[in-house]
C-alpha cells in the first residue's frame, strides 16, 4: 500500500461507541489522537459510532463528550462543535451507508447473501471439523435468479456481503511496519445487516474517507479488521496514496499480564474522576502507557505532551497499567497545584461529602487547612476525611482509633497534655508543639510516636489525620482541650 500524501494536513478521529462509560483503552487512544493533532497542527475529530441502537444510548453519548472535555481533550470537528464533514453521529449518517453499499451491489464488489445463521453454523461446525481456516464459504456469490427467486419466495431477507478477491493485503503499520494478511484468513464479510443497517466495516470506512482521515491510530485488538476497510476503500474507488495511514497502539495490559478489563481491575474514566485523580494526571499516565517521551522522566504536563508526541515513539509491546503509579503521579500533581487551584479542585469534594455547607466561615478554614494537607494526598477523595475533625457537629473518635487511648501512657499523656496547654497564652502550632515537646518527650521521656499518637485521635478523632500541631492551631484552644478532656 502506498504512503499518503505527505503535503496534506494531518486529520485524525476519535470514534467510540459508546455502550457504557469511556475507559482507560479509550481514553488513551482519544488522547494519543488528541495530541498527534496538537503536535501536527492538525485537525482532532470526535465521531460517534452509534448504530447499536440497544446498548449505544443518548445518556453514555454524553457521558463521552463530558468526559473528553473534563480532561482537556478540545476537538475540532464533532458533536456539539459541527465542522464541515458532518454529522458527526453514524445514527444520522445511515442515508450514506445505504447509498453506498447499493453502489457496491451495482459494481459487483459486493452481493446479496441469503444463507441463514443455521447454516452458516453448520459451515463453521465443518469447517472446525475439517481444522481449516473459519469464515464464509461464498455459497452466494454466484446464485442464479432462480436460487434467488426461491430464496424470497421463502421470505429470507438477505445481507450485503463484501466481495474479497484472492491473494492478501498488504499495508505499513507506523508502529508495528509492514503487515500482511492473506485473503484465505479474511472471508467476504457482512456489510449490511438484514434489517437494513451498516455494520462497523462499512461505516468506519465510508465515513473515515468522506471525513478525510490522513492516520487512523486505534487500538491494537482492531488490526485484523484493516484489509477489510483496505477493500471498501478499493471499492469507493479512493486512489491508494489517498488511504489513511494505520497505526495500531499497543495492548494495555493489567498487573496479571492479561489484557487490561473488568476482570482484572479496569475502571471507568468516571470512576478516576469520582475518585480524585486530575484530569492532567490521568492523561499524564496514559501517555507513558505505550509512549515514551524520549527521556526517563515520568512528568510530562499536556503543553509538554503536544510538543514532544509522534507515533514513531509509540511502542509495539503491551504496557502494563499501575494503579500505584497513576497515583504517585496524581500526588506529584495535586503538590504542584497553586492553593487557588487547589482549593477550587477540593470544594466539590468536601460539599458532595456533606463535610461543609458552604459558609463563608467553613472556606475560610478550608483554605486554611488545604496548605497542611497538600504534601500528604493521593487523590482529591481523602480531602473530606482528613478535615471531617475541624467542622464534624457531633464529634466522636473512630472506633479502630478508640483502643489505642485507653491504656495508663495514653491517659497520663491526655492529662499532661490539658495540664500544659491549658495555660497556653498564644495558640499557634509553634507554641503548642514547643509546650508538648516538653512535657511529653523531655520530661515523661516518651519517644514521639507514643508522645503524640493519642493526642492524635482525641483532637482528630484518629491515627490518621494531618499534622498535628497544625490541625490543633486550626481547631482552636477551646475545642482541642475539650476533645482531650472527653477522651480522658
Amino acid at each position: 500500500m502506498a504512503a499518503h500524501n505527505p503535503t496534506s494536513a494531518v486529520r485524525v478521529r476519535f470514534a467510540p461507541s459508546p455502550t457504557g462509560e469511556l475507559h482507560v483503552g479509550n481514553i488513551r487512544t482519544a488522547l494519543f489522537d488528541w495530541a498527534y493533532a496538537r503536535h501536527t497542527g492538525g485537525t482532532f475529530i470526535f465521531r460517534i459510532e452509534d448504530t447499536d441502537t440497544e446498548r449505544v444510548t443518548p445518556e453514555y453519548i454524553q457521558a463521552a463528550l463530558n468526559t473528553l472535555t473534563w480532561l482537556g481533550l478540545d476537538w475540532d470537528e464533532g458533536p456539539e462543535v459541527g465542522g464541515p464533514n458532518g454529522p458527526y453521529l453514524q445514527s444520522e449518517r445511515l442515508h450514506i451507508y445505504a447509498e453506498w453499499a447499493a453502489k457496491f451491489l451495482s459494481q459487483g464488489d459486493a452481493y446479496h447473501c441469503y444463507c441463514s445463521a443455521e447454516e452458516l453454523e453448520k459451515v463453521r461446525e465443518d469447517q472446525r471439523k475439517a481444522n481449516v481456516a473459519p469464515g464464509y464459504n461464498g455459497h452466494c456469490r454466484e446464485l442464479s435468479s432462480d436460487q434467488v427467486a426461491a430464496y424470497l419466495a421463502q421470505g429470507r431477507k438477505p445481507v450485503v456481503r463484501m466481495r474479497m478477491p484472492d491473494g492478501s493485503t498488504t499495508f505499513t503499520d507506523l508502529i508495528r511496519g509492514e503487515v500482511t494478511f492473506e485473503h484465505k484468513f479474511v472471508p467476504d464479510f457482512v456489510l449490511v445487516r438484514a434489517d437494513g443497517s451498516p455494520l462497523y466495516t462499512l461505516a468506519v470506512a465510508v465515513d473515515d474517507i468522506l471525513m478525510k482521515v490522513t492516520h487512523v491510530l486505534r487500538g491494537e485488538d482492531l488490526l485484523s479488521s484493516t484489509p477489510r476497510q483496505l477493500r471498501v476503500y478499493d471499492a469507493m474507488g479512493v486512489n491508494p496514496n489517498d488511504y489513511p495511514l494505520f497505526a495500531h497502539l499497543p495492548f494495555v495490559m493489567g498487573q496479571d499480564n492479561a489484557k487490561l478489563s473488568k476482570r482484572n481491575g479496569e475502571t471507568s474514566i468516571a470512576w478516576y474522576r469520582d475518585a480524585g485523580f486530575l484530569p492532567e494526571a490521568i492523561c499524564n499516565y496514559l501517555a507513558l502507557l505505550g509512549w515514551s517521551p524520549g527521556d526517563d522522566r515520568e512528568n510530562v504536563t499536556m503543553k509538554e505532551l503536544t510538543e514532544l508526541f509522534t507515533v514513531e515513539r509509540v511502542h509495539s509491546s503491551p504496557a502494563k497499567f499501575d494503579i500505584k503509579k497513576l497515583e504517585a503521579i496524581n500526588g506529584d500533581k495535586i503538590r504542584a497545584l497553586p492553593l487557588e487551584e487547589f482549593f477550587t479542585w477540593a470544594m466539590p469534594f468536601l460539599t458532595r461529602a456533606g463535610t461543609i455547607q458552604g459558609s463563608d466561615t467553613e472556606i475560610a478554614l478550608v483554605k486554611a487547612a488545604l496548605p497542611i494537607i497538600q504534601e500528604r494526598i493521593v487523590t482529591l477523595g481523602e480531602i473530606p476525611g482528613l478535615l471531617n475533625f475541624l467542622f464534624v457537629k457531633d464529634f466522636a473518635i473512630a472506633e479502630d482509633s478508640r483502643e489505642k487511648i485507653l491504656d495508663e501512657q495514653s491517659k497520663q499523656v491526655l492529662t499532661v497534655s490539658v495540664q500544659r496547654l491549658s495555660g497556653l497564652g498564644e495558640w499557634k502550632h509553634e507554641a503548642i508543639e514547643a509546650v508538648l515537646r516538653t512535657a511529653l518527650i523531655e520530661e515523661l521521656g516518651l519517644k514521639p510516636r507514643f508522645a503524640f499518637s493519642a493526642l492524635r485521635i482525641a483532637v482528630t478523632g484518629s491515627h490518621i489525620s494531618p499534622p498535628l500541631f497544625e490541625s490543633m492551631e486550626l481547631l482552636g484552644a477551646e475545642k482541642s482541650l475539650e476533645r482531650i478532656r472527653a477522651a480522658m
